[in-house]
């Protein structure tokens, strides 16, 4: 039984299939299978694609191509360096934008100007005399008895601390009397005495007084006088941040701490700094 079943499975093919393949033979042999009219035997190509049940031949050692090289990596790199470059440039220039911006229209505001003044040595001192350097700037009186003080202790935590920084530069505290009957120049220099070495005090005449703070927009009014002829006088309780072209930077009030104002000042000096060469390089580049 068994040798039967092969020849009759030879005899089907011949039968059944040989008539069929004769008239495709053409289609056949594009497709890798050949027919030998006289032994009617079936040849398939080596190039016929195995069955797909076969697993797929594996790929020799060194001829696989990895998707990502140093090249594109290197290249990638590069470009994005480049990218990261572009918008750091664009948004330092939009703050110096801003900046420049803000500078005009605090110049509208018309906050801050000239004083001339005498300091706590007798030495004569106008607002000129001061350029070239930062400032920080306070109106007050010596006989305050506690809002004066902390904002004098203040603003010299926040001078040593400027001096230390090498991002940052030294800042000049200033202190402007708003009670010049009873703050001397000797008085000033007794009082600052307590609070920084580097604090400047400045007095003068009503008239002298009155204008500075006007350029400051400072507000000061004496309080009714006690039986010891004492009192108080109540004022616009305000840092001053002053750059060194003379012009009113910023401000700080009581709700401020020493550590936000140097993290501000730090800032503004770089700010100014920048705008500063932005201008030299846009002028230079107008001359050549």
């Amino acid at each position: 039984m068994a040798s039967v079943l092969p020849r009759l499975n030879l005899l089907l093919a011949r039968n059944c299939l040989l008539p069929h393949l004769r008239g495709n033979a053409h289609h056949l042999q594009r497709h890798g299978v050949a027919y030998r009219g006289d032994k009617r035997v079936f040849l398939r190509c080596y190039a016929a694609r195995p069955p797909s049940s076969q697993p797929p031949r594996k790929q020799a050692p060194g001829k696989t191509r990895a998707p990502i090289t140093w090249k594109s990596l290197a290249v990638t790199g590069a470009l994005g360096a480049v990218l990261l470059g572009f918008m750091l440039y664009v948004k330092k220039e939009k703050e110096l934008a801003l900046a420049r911006e803000r500078k005009r229209m605090l110049g509208k505001a018309k906050i801050g100007g000239r004083f001339d003044l005498v300091d706590h040595n007798g030495v004569p001192r106008k607002s000129e005399d001061f350029f070239g350097q930062w400032l920080l700037l306070y109106f007050g009186f010596t006989h305050c008895p506690d809002v004066c003080p902390d904002e004098l202790e203040k603003m010299a935590t926040v001078v040593d601390a400027l001096d230390k920084m090498e991002s940052a530069k030294p800042a000049q505290p200033l202190f402007i009397t708003v009670d010049p009957h009873r703050d001397s120049k000797e008085a000033i220099k007794t009082y600052l005495k307590e609070f920084h070495p580097k604090f400047i005090g400045l007095t003068g005449s009503d008239e002298q007084i009155s204008a500075a703070c006007r350029a400051y927009r400072v507000y000061f009014s004496a309080g009714p006088r006690d039986d010891d002829d004492d009192y108080i006088v109540d004022h616009t309780i305000i840092t001053y941040l002053i750059n060194p072209d003379g012009d009113f930077v910023d401000y700080y009030g009581q709700n401020k701490t020493a550590e936000q104002m140097v993290a501000s000042i730090a800032v503004n000096m770089k700010k100014f700094e920048e705008m500063e060469r932005s201008l030299a390089g846009g002028l230079l580049g107008k001359l050549l």
